[in-house]
């Protein structure tokens, strides 16, 4: 009997491990099982053709809120085209309503609910046997012209499950996300989250643990994802495995989401000096609003998470990645702009700008009339309106999202957000919601844009909101173009210092001179020096404002750009060692 199992990613880079912990467990009962990956945005056509070249007995199809309406159409055709084979649905969007979704596409044959490890196990023990069982714990499936379905399951022991990857495997994965889980469950119950659904937290044991991720070190992979729901929920669990990969030698990022206010000053020091880029940890705040918390059976200290991000922030060694959700109860418009305020200002790596989905079997779903929730039919059942938010402000704040993305998340435009933010006495929720009027009055909300594009569009709001300072908001976009682009997008209308070259010829000339900001440099060639280096001089004072906060005034600045490195560096050149050139 042969296997297939599949799903439709978000993205090519993302990848599933839930197919691969199914196909791992299934093989001790079906040795002839393959896993396929697509993506959303994979030609139907071509899916189901390659499907069809696997004729396979059972197929088996993963399905999530980004996938469930092309999976449904994906396996319609497939009925058409391959009518013998079995068609099994899993994952989340099928395991709360599952005898509708059945009634609903007369070509599913079986739905798998919650985790399925053992219940497709013993499924495909079932469709193999001239004898199967009439009932399965965890399954909905047809006798005769009645659904039947069950509760769903959960895996008990999980050091039972083995281990979802092997040298083919990775190697497959070379250039994508891997993902890993080394607990099951969430011990929280926030009303728009399905991850408390089932009690109880279950962990796998520490030992099985450091095991598979040595695993992942020896094979260099480039990134490791928990899926752990709250990775540092027990610190006897955690600790060591942190306390592991800090002392590994490997180049491999590794993933978490986890609660700030569980982080004790121990943990705090011990991240401030984990090697660079080793972690990267994601932290849901979703809102600061005490009201709209309680609604959402939430608790978050906002205290101690500014105070424990803050610390984090400090060793400027691990990437903070910070959540927030738009559409929560008993939060308007303004008063989401008070939480995207207290997060932007903890200045995370990236702040992640949601919208709340009324997931099937969530809480606020129950809840939505008392709510006033007005939100999409289909998947992914996002919000449109409520009470509180009108689908006008809904819209605006998913123009700021797209600007959240492009200027700050991107990195492109980090140093000119800080400033124009200052300039807005410090309310960057009021500078994106002005930005975002304004774009929208364009029309460039409705377009793509190109990097450099932006350099243009940030100018000209400048000159339309705060025209008096237009000429410094230039010299800091010229700063963003020699720092993030590395002086390869050079916008023809910022003010370059093309009078300057003289300065700039001697300054390198003069081995002596460039070396007491260069140590090694030495004199080779114009190329080498134009792909290594760069010299520009800006109007006012951006280092000192940038380190100490000191206010913007004129004042001419010399400025070195080194790129030999991976992130660039830069550092300030004394007037009389750049002026001493000109004749």
């Amino acid at each position: 009997m042969r296997i297939v199992l599949t799903t439709l990613n978000a993205k090519f880079i993302h990848s599933s491990l839930a197919l691969r912990q199914l196909k791992q467990y299934c093989l001790r009962v079906c040795p002839d099982i393959v896993v396929k990956e697509y993506t959303i945005n994979n030609e139907l056509s071509h899916i189901l053709g390659d499907l069809y070249r696997e004729t396979p007995d059972v197929l088996g199809l993963a399905c999530y809120i980004w996938n469930i309406d092309y999976t449904l159409a994906l396996v319609r055709l497939l009925k058409k085209v391959l009518p013998q084979t079995i068609i099994i649905l899993g994952g989340p969007e099928v395991s709360f309503d599952p005898d509708e979704i059945m009634r609903a596409n007369p070509a599913v044959d079986y739905i798998v609910q919650g985790e399925g490890e053992e219940i497709l196990a013993k499924l495909l023990v079932d469709l193999g046997s001239d004898q199967p069982s009439s009932v399965i714990e965890g399954l909905t499936q047809r006798i005769g012209n009645v659904v039947v379905s069950s509760k769903p399951q959960t895996i008990a022991e999980l050091d039972t499950l083995p281990f979802p990857y092997d040298d083919k495997a990775i190697a497959e994965l070379k250039d994508k996300i891997i993902y890993y889980e080394s607990s099951r469950g969430c011990p929280f119950s926030c009303e728009y989250c399905l991850s408390g659904a089932s009690p109880g937290v279950r962990f796998f044991t520490l030992e099985r643990v450091l095991d598979d991720l040595a695993f992942f070190i020896r094979h260099d992979v480039r990134q490791v994802k928990f899926v752990d729901r709250t990775f540092n929920l027990r610190r006897e669990h955690y600790w060591p495995i942190l306390r592991f990969l800090a002392a590994a030698d490997c180049r491999t990022n590794f993933h978490f989401e986890i609660t700030a206010e569980l982080l004790d000053n121990d943990i705090l020091e011990f991240l401030r000096q984990v090697p660079h880029g080793r972690f990267q940890l994601e932290i849901g705040i979703q809102s600061t609003n005490a009201a709209t918390l309680a609604a959402v059976s939430r608790k978050n200290d906002w205290p101690v998470i500014k105070k424990n991000v803050d610390t984090l922030q400090s060793g400027g060694n691990i990437h903070l990645h910070l959540d927030l959700i738009a559409g929560l109860p008993s939060e308007d418009y303004w008063r989401f702009g008070q939480s995207f305020n207290d997060v932007w200002h903890l200045q995370p790596d990236m702040l992640q700008l949601g919208f709340l989905k009324m997931l099937k079997g969530s809480g606020l779903r129950l809840q939505a009339a008392k709510h006033g929730y007005i939100y999409m039919d289909a998947a992914p059942y996002e919000v449109l309106a409520n009470k509180y938010l009108t689908y006008g402000e809904i819209r605006r704040l998913k123009i700021i999202e797209e600007l959240l993305n492009q200027l700050y998340n991107s990195g492109r435009f980090r140093t000119t957000c800080q400033w124009l933010v200052a300039s807005y006495q410090q309310d960057a929720f009021r500078f994106y919601h002005d930005l975002a009027d304004y774009w929208e009055r364009r029309n460039l909300h409705i377009i793509s844009h190109s990097g450099k594009a932006l350099y243009q569009y940030l100018s000209d709001f400048c000159q339309d909101q705060l025209s008096e300072q237009s000429g410094i908001c230039q010299q800091f976009l010229k700063f963003e173009a020699l720092t993030f682009e590395r002086g390869a997008t050079r916008p023809a209308f910022l003010p370059w210092d093309n009078q300057w070259e003289e300065e700039k010829n001697s300054f390198w000339r003069d081995e002596a001179k460039a070396r007491q900001y260069l140590p090694e440099y030495r004199f080779t060639t114009w190329r080498e020096i134009k792909n290594n280096y760069h010299l520009e001089v800006f109007s006012c004072n951006i280092p000192d404002y940038l380190k100490t906060g000191a206010a913007i005034h004129q004042e001419t600045t010399i400025l070195l750009f080194d790129y030999r490195g991976r992130q660039t560096c830069y550092q300030q050149i004394a007037a009389a060692d750049f002026r001493s050139g000109r004749r």
